[in-house]
């Protein structure tokens, strides 16, 4: 079994590799979101249905982004918690 001290560099490395992928997803959510900008200017005033959805599609994958880094951000406050308590 590791000692205390491996299993809190551990978990310092675990917590910076989350850190990476929510910079990574903030600037995935960032290129959507001016997909979704870029998107509306070009088809503004359409009232086709393709269109709609693909927004629809955009802001939903952008949710889901946010979505993922609010779960990224509780596990690494849990396993700071628990890293706290060794």
């Amino acid at each position: 079994m590791a000692g205390v001290e491996e299993v809190r560099a551990g978990i310092a490395l675990a917590n910076q590799k989350c850190s990476e992928g929510v910079a990574a997803l903030q600037q995935a959510a960032l290129s959507l979101e001016e997909a979704q900008q870029a998107l509306t200017t070009a088809t503004q005033g359409s009232t086709q249905e393709e269109i709609q959805h693909a927004q629809g599609m955009l802001a939903e994958a952008i949710h889901t982004i946010n979505t993922v880094q609010g779960t990224v951000h509780a596990s690494i406050t849990s396993a700071e918690n628990y890293a706290g308590r060794l």
